[in-house]
């Protein structure tokens, strides 16, 4: 729980692996945060990630994690909570870009994806936010994405789930207010991260730290939507106001 000064003192990553999640969770640390479980499929990675955190005074632990096995997220959030106690910070991380021009094609890639971003995303945040509203306190902060905001042929089945997810988290925010709980939905622009490696930089282009500044500044404010960087805000409304014989001669 938060100490009397109101610090954030744990924190749960799901998808622990995540670039943005682990500066966000460094700038915790940097605050006094020292309970942080770090959450995914590959434990020896995530574990290795943990090591600079652990450098900074942090309690590191590694657990299993796989968003794609939905009967499983309701005990793997009551185990944790029993394992580790009540939670400030929960931070939903996980997702997949997938390989649009062979996913489109494929029916069970392309679920896969939507599973990863959306329907996975759905199963845990209800487990979390049930066990928030029973300790009356905490935040969650859900990793959505600009792709959300007007999906593109270039990939509309990563955009289309990464929509139904913002929707989802925005409706759940909704459905908590009153109880403590409370849930922040994060819409990065392009970030230079693992999973966006090997793509070519979109306008706007940021780092997980500049990614994790503006969540840790919204976080003490407590905001309930963050554009980062801010001016995605004002690019992707000008986006989604464009007729679609337009829209769709854009280069993007």
């Amino acid at each position: 729980m938060k100490n009397a000064l109101g610090r954030i003192e744990s924190v749960l990553v799901l998808g622990g692996g995540s670039d943005i999640a682990l500066a966000t969770v460094g700038g915790l640390v940097a605050n006094r945060a020292r309970t942080v479980v770090l959450a995914g499929r590959n434990l020896a990675a995530i574990d290795a990630a943990g090591n600079e955190l652990r450098s900074a005074g942090a309690v590191v632990t590694a657990v299993e994690f796989d968003a794609l096995n939905l009967e499983s997220h309701t005990n793997f959030v009551n185990d944790t909570w029993k394992r580790f106690g009540d939670f400030d910070i929960v931070i939903l991380a996980f997702g997949s870009l997938g390989e649009q021009s062979l996913d489109e094609r494929d029916p069970l890639a392309a679920a896969e994806v939507i599973t990863a971003n959306f329907t996975g995303a759905a199963t845990v945040g209800i487990a979390v936010a049930e066990r928030l509203r029973q300790q009356g306190h905490g935040s969650l902060v859900v990793l959505s994405s600009v792709a959300g905001e007007r999906v593109r042929r270039a990939n509309f089945i990563y955009g289309s789930a990464k929509a139904g997810m913002d929707g989802f988290f925005l409706g759940l925010g909704e459905a908590l207010r009153g109880t403590g709980a409370h849930v922040m939905v994060v819409r990065p622009g392009f970030v230079h991260t693992k999973m966006t490696a090997n793509l070519k930089a979109a306008p706007l282009a940021v780092t997980p730290d500049k990614i994790a500044a503006d969540i840790l500044r919204a976080i003490s404010h407590g905001s309930e939507l963050v554009w980062s960087p801010p001016a995605m805000r004002v690019l992707m409304s000008v986006l989604r106001h464009l007729p679609r014989v337009v829209f769709r001669r854009l280069p993007i």
